[in-house]
């Protein structure tokens, strides 16, 4: 054989095996670069067909069992009948009671207030396939979960709701069985919160700092991307906040369907539903019992008195 010949040789071979080499390069390059194209991001919608789009394209990307997925509840999958007692409700009558609290319309214990409403009140879901596109996403194997800035006071009407609307989370919940039924404080000097049956209600307290503790209550390894809905962008931020730390992204998808309904929203015309009903939801607990709510403290401050 000439020298020139086995120069050819030579060469070739080491052709190949660089071109092998890189082979095997890409492959792994492109396993990482799956999970490196994850990354936090914000957006807004009127449609859960969107987010749920998000969430079944994530799961064709990674492992459907490392995706966790969260709904908030209220003017997100579900929303009051009316004004009353709806969010913007208690967002008004927080402010009455912090900057105005001697006025007449102030109902004095909005939470005991807010919960004689919800046992009397119906909701709706958000739009007429919100418990479809939830069901979607469970279906599709990920685990799926609520979380409401909701406390356990309301469980019983709340669960009622749920599941008169469609929307059961008790099969795509997180953790082990046993933990169904788990009231608990989150985080030290926090409020007593309970995760039942995939929905955890959280007593209005930090959703990032609520979301990071479940999981550690529950046993439940950090999932490589976090997809959440939600109408109030603070507790987006605040989710994004707690998992940033852990470097796990987070899909926000703030839900705005109810926006011109919140906006719309009419103190007087929800002080005078709550002046008719108040008498009658005051008679029942007389009679039948403070079981399902307590109107007692429901009063004005004494210094108004």
């Amino acid at each position: 054989m000439c020298p020139m010949h086995n120069k050819n040789t030579r060469f070739w071979l080491l052709a190949i095996l660089s071109a092998l080499s890189l082979s095997a390069c890409t492959i792994n390059m492109n396993v990482d670069w799956q999970d490196e194209q994850i990354r936090s991001l914000d957006k807004e919608t009127a449609d859960l067909a969107d987010v749920t789009a998000d969430a079944l394209a994530l799961a064709e990307q990674i492992d459907k069992n490392r995706i966790l997925m969260v709904f908030d509840i209220d003017n997100t999958i579900m929303a009051m009948e009316q004004g009353l007692g709806a969010d913007q409700w208690y967002e008004w009558q927080k402010e009455l009671a912090n900057n105005d609290p001697c006025n007449t319309q102030n109902v004095g214990n909005r939470f005991a207030a807010q919960g004689a409403i919800y046992f009397a009140s119906a909701m709706r879901p958000t739009q007429n396939d919100a418990a479809r596109q939830v069901k979607i996403i469970q279906e599709s194997g990920i685990p799926v979960i609520a979380l409401t800035s909701r406390g356990p006071d309301y469980r019983l009407q709340t669960f009622r709701e749920l599941r008169r609307n469609g929307f059961s989370f008790a099969h795509s919940a997180i953790g082990p069985v046993g933990t169904d039924k788990l009231p608990f404080i989150p985080v030290e000097n926090g409020r007593l919160s309970r995760y039942e049956d995939g929905v955890f209600l959280t007593a209005g307290q930090h959703k990032g700092q609520m979301l990071t503790a479940l999981l550690q209550k529950t046993g439940t390894a950090l999932p490589a991307v976090i997809v959440m809905a939600d109408d109030k962008q603070e507790n987006l931020d605040a989710v994004k906040e707690a998992f940033s730390a852990l470097e796990v992204p987070v899909h926000a998808w703030r839900y705005s369907y109810e926006d011109e309904n919140v906006e719309n929203f009419d103190p007087e015309k929800a002080h005078t539903e709550w002046t008719l009903i108040e008498t009658a939801l005051r008679q029942i607990q007389q009679v039948l019992g403070p079981d399902n709510y307590d109107l007692s403290t429901a009063v004005p401050p004494a210094e108004c008195q």
